[in-house]
Formats: C-alpha cells, structure tokens, sequence
C-alpha cells in the first residue's frame, strides 16, 4: 500500500510548467490569510491555479472553493489556467470562478426576485439619470446658488463615473446628516450637482428603500456590500466555502473588500489573494495599495505574505529595468532577450513617424501586426499616430478607445464644418451623424427636453440637411423645456457658436484650413466651454491637447478647408473599413492592464505628458510600470531629442546598469534551461527550442508543447529531435 505524503509534500503536479520555489510555497501554505506580492508577469493567475489544485488533490470538494476576479476577462483567464494546469474540466466547471459582481448577483437573486431590470451598459441608464437630474432640480432650483445640471452626453457620461466612483469607496455611507449640501460635496471630493444627482439616482434605483429597482455596473456589489455594512444578513446565506481565492488583489476597493471580509472571516474559511502594489492605477475607483500594506493585517494580524519575484513574461533585460524603477526585487529566469530600443523625435508628427517606422520594423521582423500594441498615456495622444498609420496604409484598431474623430471635440468641431460648408451628407455613418448632434448640443450648451432631442436626432441622421437648422429648432421649442435650473450655464455660448456659423459660411472654401479651424476655436470659446464642461482640469486639458492636435494636422497637411474637410471623412472612411485581423492595437495604458503582448511601443515620453503634472507622481508612476510591462518580446521607448524634455521615467530605468546585469543573467538562464533538459525524478526531460512568436504554429504542429511558466516550446525526452535541429538551443 502506497503511503500518504507528507504534509508539506505537493500533491498536485501542474502540467506544462516546473513550478518555482516560490511558488511551491504558496501552492503548500497553511495560513488561514496568504497574501501574495507578485510582480507584472510572475504568473498571479498560473500560481492561484495550482493552489486550487493542490486543494483538489487534498480532497476539498470543487463546490467549496471560490475565486473571485474583478473582471469577466480576468475570471475567463483564472478558469482557463486551470485547464492549463491539468484541473480536469469537469471539476473545473463545479468551482465557482466569479466576478465580483457576479457573485452580489448570486447572493442578492433570492431577495430581489426576477423584477430587478440589470442594466449592464451606460447606456440603458440613460433614461433614469435624467430622471435623477429633473428630480434634483425640482428639489433644489432657486434654493442652491450656481447649481448648474445638464443633460447632454458629456455631463451624464461625467456623473455615471462620479457616481460609481461614490459607490466604490462607499462614500455614500459617511455620516453627513448634520453637514450643508456645499460642505458634503466638498467632503466627498465630487461636484455638487453630481453629488445630488447621485442621491436622487440612488432613491430612484431603491424605489425610495423598498428595493432596487434596476442595476448598472457595480451596483450589485455596492448593494451586498451596504447590507454587509450594515448588519451581514445576507452573509447568512452564503455558502461554506472553504477556500477562497481573488486575483488582481491591486484593484481592490472598499465594496468589494467588505465582501471579501465577511466571506473570509468564517471560521472555516482560508484564503488566498495575489496582487502588486506597484499596479495600483484605479485610485479614482476607490483601488489602493492601503488593502494589501495595512488593512488585511488589521484584520488579520497572523497573516503570512509570499513573494512572487520571478516574472515569467519577459526576459531579464526588461526585468531588471522595472527592479530599478520601482527599487524593488524583479528577477526573470527567461533565457530570452527582451529587447529595449530607444528612439527620439522632434515634433508629434515625428514622435508618431517613429511609431510607424518600430511597426513596420517588426512586421519586417517576421512579426504579426496584432502583437504590437501602442500604449499612449491618454487619448489626445493617438492623432498623431493614428494619421501616419493611415497614411502608411496600416490597419489599427482601439477597442475601448473612440478612434479621434468619434471624440466629442473633434465631432463638435466637424458639425461646424458641416454646416458651414453646407456638406454633412459627406458623413456617411448614421451612428457617426447622431454623435456629432450629441457633440454640438453639448459644445453649443443647448437645451433640448429629452424627447425633443431624440426625435430631432432622428431626422438630422436621416436628412443631413437638417443639421444647419439645429439652433433654430431649440429657439422654437423653448416653452417645452423644463424651466430655469438648467439654463444657469451662459447663453453666450450658443451665441457665439452661431456667430462663427454665420461667419464660417461667408468664408472662400480655398482659405488654408489651419488659419479657419484656429479661428473658429477662438470664436466659440472652445476652452473655455471644455472647462465649463468638463469638471475635472485634468480631462479638460486633455480636450484641449485633443482640439491642438487637429490644429497642428490642418497646419502639416497644408490643405484648403474644403480639402481638408474631404481628407477627414475620407480618414474616417478608412478606419471604419472592413480591417485585417492583424491589427496594431492602439490602446490608453489603464485600459491595458492585465493584457501582455509581444512588442509595447510607448509614445511622447516627454515633460509635461508622462508623467503628468496634475497627476500623482506615485500613480503616474504605476501607470509607466504597467505600460512597460505589458511586453514579452520588445520594448520601444519614444522621447525627445532634447535630454531635457524627456520623461525622468527613463532615467528611472537606468538602462546602463539594468542591462550589464542583464546580459550575466541571459547566460545563467540559458545554463538552467539546459540542465532542465535532465528533469527531477518522475518528471520528462525537456529539450527546450528556440522558437520565437511567429515560429508558433510550426513547431506546435511537428509536436512541440509550450512551458507556460518559462514562455518557451519544448520537446519532451523520446521524442525525434531531428525535425526541431534549427531550433535546438546550442
């Protein structure tokens, strides 16, 4: 009879990777808390999942373990690891990997019944934040000086986020009963009309406490997490779990770590949580690094803390680089070169010409385009490079990002445009018509009611013609809008926009586009609208470096206003053509967090944009740590030619040092990816290749596997290596 283990013995093996001391430790940790402190790439994900099947191997039943992640992608990926790992799928299917929203919904279903309508995109909240503003200013219009509420797409889009950004960090909750309206808000950090907005949303969505009525993103969580909060009932039914596990412990929040608490504070209950302090960029989401420094040790004094050093993503070049950086421990056993290219510029044009030239050079490289991705510190950043990819006839794609000429901006400013050339027909998008009616309500300060503009939108989308006559339709209908507490904002605005219609209409269409667009900004006081607008100085400066940004391409591009009209929807005609799935991916770096590809290129690393000065300098500095982290393969660096004007992020890196040392560890990995060819007992020896990204598919198909720790094709011992000889490591 074959005797038990020891207790510190693993008992589950992982398929597919060799697992690391520091991770065998984790996988055998007995600490009713764990807390992992893992660094970009050392495999948070891979490692949570062999913990799981260690607890599997030890008999725990699959329905008493729990995972939880803060994202569908991010719960998608810990359930694929498990199939990676060697969990049989039909256990895997019996765990309950969950998203934190999904879980609320699980635990909040028996009490709401099937009348809760969930509303899981911005937009079919629409109609109830509407609500909540008429409430809000039924309530307070005349009683709270310079209340200002809009209604156009940008205010409602500015209190969505206000409101989930208060629900998060559970703001909502703080004792403000003997406080005025003026000083709450000033307390909560929020702007008083999306402060009382909030509170008229929430009275809707509650039908006044007896309920929620509907549920956007969040909600769910926020909901548990105030009845948690304020007495645990619902803790009551929560299952027995045994084991409970969440990933990207970083972006953990006040809701959600009151939900955690409750789960793991039952007596039976161990836990597992892997996170990196350094990755914290949601701070306006209530994240912070203050979860995984102090608060899980106020609750949890005996805690253990395990480190995960060892990145698995990219070689020691790279790693090294980020140990310097972020003055921490960053160690690689990769036996690859992570390359780190450094390239300057003297202008946007340049900066975006030299993110041309690192894609076209890795496409030469044998490269696919859909492995590059261009990380930019925000969106006014992606003109420059999105016109020379376009002129270079090269397919991109931004996901989340609106490509620049779907930004609000930049459709006001082609409204115009369009009305003054007397052309919107030249627009051939419906969806991209009704978005430059939302955009030139919102610039023009309008006031439509809700149904009114609606319908109006409608008939512009479908007879163009009716654009021009947009402002004197609002004058006609003026008895049908709600009175005064919308109309705080200065009428001037309208004015003037109508003023630099009717001067822009009397214009030769053969004037030079720069000097048209230059002085149309200046007549419809497009700065000081955006700061109207926009709440926060941050987002409205990036409008700003958004409007300078087309100004510079009217200027470069030399073209006649008409000219330039036309080359802007024929721009727009090639982004929304049918693209090659190999697309280079444009991508804002906090929408990128948690991606990895094969070649980062990171753009305009200059003073004054990265990091930025309104800023943070710690969460600027986690945003940089994210950017450069995304890469496996190779990293470009973009800055100016001018040493002074370039971003102290580099310097930060210090490549001179980090890559002498470097180099050292390329040749001790190799060695160890030699010796693992002789594998410890029980275990295939591994003769380990060569074979790069685009060698994927070859060796895959002539039998080779692929070590998802190391990143690195294999052939196990056996095997004909004969068909493998150019891949062989030497």
């Amino acid at each position: 009879m074959t005797a038990a283990p020891a207790p510190n013995t693993p008992r589950f093996t992982p398929h597919g990777l060799i697992p690391t001391a520091e991770q065998t430790a984790i996988q055998l940790a007995q600490n009713k808390v764990v807390l992992i402190d893992a660094n970009a790439g050392a495999a948070k994900t891979t490692t949570l999942a062999i913990r799981i099947g260690e607890a599997l191997a030890r008999k725990l039943p699959p329905e008493a373990i729990l995972a939880l992640t803060f994202t569908p992608e991010a719960r998608d990926v810990l359930r694929q690891r498990l199939l990676d790992v060697g969990v049989p799928a039909a256990l895997v299917a019996r765990i309950a990997v969950l998203t934190f929203e999904d879980f609320a919904r699980e635990q909040l279903d028996p009490v709401d019944g099937d009348e809760v309508r969930v509303c899981d995109e911005a937009r079919q909240l629409k109609d109830y934040a509407l609500a909540a503003v008429d409430r809000a200013g039924e309530r307070y219009a005349g009683k709270v000086d310079g209340l200002e509420l809009n209604t156009h797409s940008i205010a409602l889009a500015q209190f969505l986020d206000v409101q989930l950004g208060l629900k998060a960090t559970m703001a909502l909750a703080a004792d403000v009963e003997f406080m005025g309206l003026e000083e709450t808000s000033e307390l909560l950090g929020v702007p008083l009309a999306d402060y009382l907005t909030t509170v008229e949303y929430e009275t809707l969505r509650l039908d006044g406490g007896a309920g929620a009525v509907f549920r956007g993103p969040f909600d769910a969580t926020y909901d548990l997490a105030c009845n948690l909060d304020a007495g645990a009932r619902l803790a009551e039914r929560f299952l027995d779990y045994r084991l409970v596990l969440c990933d990207e412990l970083h972006d953990l929040n006040e809701a959600a770590f009151l939900i955690l608490d409750a789960l793991v504070r039952r007596p039976q209950c161990f836990f597992v949580g892997a996170g990196d302090k350094d990755q914290v960029i949601h701070a306006r989401l209530g994240a912070s690094d203050d979860y995984l420094k102090r608060r899980f040790a106020q609750h949890y004094p005996k805690l253990a803390r395990y480190p995960l050093t060892q990145t698995y993503r990219h070689g020691p070049h790279l790693a090294y680089a980020m140990a310097e950086f972020k003055q921490k421990p960053v160690e690689s056993g990769l036996p690859l070169r992570t390359e780190i290219l450094h390239a300057h510029y003297d202008s946007a044009a340049q900066c975006a010409q030299q993110a041309v030239a690192a894609v076209k050079q890795w496409k030469a490289d044998g490269h696919a385009l859909d492995g590059c991705a261009i990380l930019i510190r925000d969106r006014h950043q992606s003109m420059a490079i999105e016109n020379a990819l376009i002129d270079a006839d090269i397919d991109y794609r931004t996901p989340v990002m609106a490509g620049y000429l779907q930004r609000d901006e930049i459709l006001f400013l082609r409204g115009l445009l369009a009305i003054g050339l007397k052309d919107f027909a030249a627009v051939k998008s419906e969806q991209v018509r009704g978005a430059i009616v939302d955009a030139m309500i919102a610039f023009s300060e309008m006031k439509f009611a809700v149904r009114r503009l609606d319908n109006l939108k409608t008939q512009i989308v479908k007879d163009p013609a009716l654009l021009g006559e947009l402002f004197l339709i609002e004058d006609e209908q003026r008895d049908g809008v709600e009175p005064g507490y919308r109309d705080v904002a200065s009428q001037a605005t309208k004015r003037a926009v109508i003023d630099a219609i009717g001067w822009l209409s009397a214009l030769d269409p053969a004037t030079p586009a720069a000097q048209v667009l230059a002085a149309l900004c200046e007549r419809v006081k497009l700065v000081a609208t955006a700061r109207r607008i926009f709440v926060r100085p941050y987002e409205a400066g990036v409008v700003n470096k958004s409007v300078e940004g087309l100004l510079e391409s009217a200027a470069a591009s030399g073209l006649s206003l008409r000219d330039f009209w036309t080359a802007m929807n024929a721009r727009e005609a090639f982004t929304r053509r049918k693209r090659d799935r190999k697309a280079v991916l444009i991508e804002c770096v906090a929408n990128a967090k948690g991606k990895e590809f094969e070649h980062v290129i990171l753009p305009f690393l200059q003073v004054g944009e990265f990091p930025h000065p309104q800023q943070p300098r710690r969460d600027e500095e986690n945003l940089f740590y994210v950017a450069a982290t995304r890469t496996r393969a190779r990293l470009t660096l973009l800055s100016p030619s001018d040493a002074a004007l370039r971003s102290g992020f580099i310097a930060q890196m210090r490549l001179s040092k980090s890559s002498a040392a470097a180099d050292g560890a390329i040749g001790r990995n190799q060695q160890l990816a030699l010796a693992a060819k002789t594998a410890p007992a029980g275990a295939p020896a591994r003769h380990y290749l060569t074979a790069g990204f685009n060698e994927k598919d070859q060796v895959k198909a002539l039998g080779a596997q692929f070590d998802i720790a190391r990143r690195a094709w294999y052939v196990e011992a056996g095997k004909d290596l004969t068909v493998f000889a150019s891949w062989l490591k030497k």
